[in-house]
């Protein structure tokens, strides 16, 4: 194998983007970065967490991770490494699309698409277990568990990629009453997301509701991405029936727009909330990992978004 393939050199380059004003409504937009790395485990970022300490965890489609302080902050230089121990020869074992992170104790889920699997790690990425739910058995395997947010009282939200049939405009969802692996018995729902969007990440706010990422492919030559963030409260899920998210905001050009895939959010003293949004590079030249970050003070009433009462 050429030497350039095996480079491991902790190495991550930022590029600060400039950042046009784009009305976003209640998001501002206040920063944008590109990644590079010449290391052999960068790239195609489908996952973001943040870790508590300053830093983000980034998961890869390809079994690799990411550990990286985000721009304007001190703290420790990047790490790469794989995932976790995994056949590289077989895609569908380390296809990760969501993380959740348990601030209490460390402990780390991710979702793998291809298996339809939730496994649960330690801090330090041991194995804890893992489960392939009944519920995902009818997923399909290329459109599993793409967004999950474990909520603060232990309970998981996890969404499919896209419908059961080829033209089902409505995901499946999965509302787990504590943790999965563990054998936690779901109730079933369903989400429709807007027009031509699949959710693609999702992340608790603190405030009980969560915060879903969604993307939809703009075709040309080369395809562009364009995203939506919308807000939808676990409370209101009933079983069978149409769990609903309210529009927060549109990410659109002239913002640096591409395949973003990773949400995270980080609690502000204040009251705000920075949102951490990271792209797919699918490996491909015509696109870049970037990294987006937005500020929200969610008490603000905007757009008719409201919370259910409990």
């Amino acid at each position: 194998m050429p030497p350039e393939l095996r480079d491991e050199r902790p190495i991550l380059e930022i590029t600060t983007l400039t950042l046009p004003h784009v009305d976003l409504g209640p998001v501002r937009a206040i920063g944008a970065w590109q990644l590079d790395s010449p290391n052999r485990h960068f790239g195609s970022y489908s996952a973001l967490v943040p870790l508590g300490d300053g830093t983000l965890l980034a998961a890869a489609d390809t079994g690799k991770r990411l550990r990286f302080t985000p721009p304007g902050r001190t703290g420790p230089g990047p790490k790469f490494d794989y995932f976790a121990d995994v056949d590289f020869a077989d895609k569908s074992a380390y296809d990760v699309e969501a993380l959740a992170r348990d601030p209490a104790n460390g402990r780390i889920w991710a979702s793998y698409e291809n298996k339809n699997q939730i496994a649960r790690f330690d801090a330090q990425f041991h194995s804890l277990g893992f489960v392939r739910p009944p519920s995902m058995r009818r997923w399909r395997s290329n459109s599993g568990p793409e967004a999950m947010a474990r909520l603060a009282d232990g309970r998981f939200v996890v969404l499919a990629e896209t419908g059961l049939g080829w033209f089902g405009k409505e995901g499946p969802g999965l509302l787990f009453p504590s943790d999965p692996v563990d054998g936690a018995v779901p109730v079933e729902f369903r989400f429709r997301p807007p027009e031509g969007y699949n959710p693609c990440d999702m992340a608790a706010l603190p405030d009980g509701r969560v915060l879903i990422l969604l993307r939809k492919i703009v075709w040309g030559v080369p395809p562009g991405f364009a995203g939506k963030l919308m807000v939808a409260d676990p409370a209101t899920i009933r079983p069978g029936e149409e769990w609903r998210a309210e529009p927060l905001a549109d990410l659109r050009a002239p913002l640096p727009m591409d395949n973003y895939e990773g949400l995270a959010v980080e609690p502000m003293p204040d009251g705000e909330l920075t949102l951490w949004l990271i792209s797919d590079d699918n490996s491909a030249l015509y696109q870049r990992t970037l990294l987006l970050e937005l500020l929200w003070r969610p008490n603000e009433k905007a757009r008719g978004i409201s919370r259910a009462p409990h």
